[in-house]
């Protein structure tokens, strides 16, 4: 059973990252990062790291989660961005751009197996950490796919964070929760939170001053799809 509960843990992480990319609803996409921050923090509490747990709520869930409702003007009583996400890019690009994603997870797949085979992480017979290294691989995937293929900028900013989270997971499914990993981590989730809170505030001044969420004009409605 306690090897069971790891699984599950790792499995609803990925899923709640898959809601995120894919709601096209996106207050909805908004709150299941928020959730997936939560279970993230629940993950750092189950490696031993407590103070690394709180630091993903307060940064990753409350502070991040605020400056993506932000972008959608959530709080404003002026008009926000749509809160629809129908932006893609031109349907050609897509399996292009899936398969370089793919591709790059593939190469760091191969890395994590040849640190495995020569010995260098000694510490996964842990068996609570095995999970994250696939949890985490998968959520670097559908992170590199999405920033890639979607325009809306709120979405970019979206998979912007799980790309960082999949990295942290890996990280930790790799190393553990040392000192100098748990100091790497929360430099990282105060970067990624400073980097949400300026692109928030970007996307809300680029549609008061353009009425638009993309950077490329073709990626409107009628030249994206």
């Amino acid at each position: 059973m306690s090897a069971f509960v790891p699984l599950v843990h790792a499995g609803l992480l990925v899923g709640l990252a898959l809601v995120c990319l894919v709601d096209r609803r996106l207050a909805r996409a908004c709150l299941a990062f928020i959730g997936f921050a939560l279970m993230m923090a629940l993950a750092w509490w189950h490696l031993g790291a407590p103070w690394l747990g709180l630091a993903e709520a307060l940064f990753g869930a409350l502070f991040t989660g605020l400056a993506l409702l932000h972008a959608l003007g959530t709080w404003s009583r002026e008009p926000g961005p749509p809160s629809h996400d129908h932006f893609l890019r031109r349907r050609r690009q897509v399996p292009i751009r899936l398969l370089v994603a793919v591709a790059w997870a593939i190469l760091v797949a191969m890395g994590v197996g040849l640190l495995l085979g020569t010995g260098v992480v000694e510490l996964l017979a842990e068996g609570r950490r095995r999970p994250l290294l696939p949890a985490g691989l998968a959520i670097m995937t559908l992170g590199a796919w999405a920033f890639a293929t979607h325009t809306h900028l709120l979405r970019r900013l979206l998979a912007f964070n799980l790309l960082g989270s999949g990295i942290f997971l890996l990280l930790a499914g790799l190393a553990g929760a040392r000192a100098e990993v748990q100091a790497l981590i929360l430099v990282g989730l105060v970067v990624a939170w400073l980097g949400t809170l300026l692109g928030a505030v970007l996307i809300r001044r680029l549609h008061a001053l353009e009425s638009r969420v993309t950077l490329v004009a073709e990626d409107e409605p009628g030249g994206g799809e």
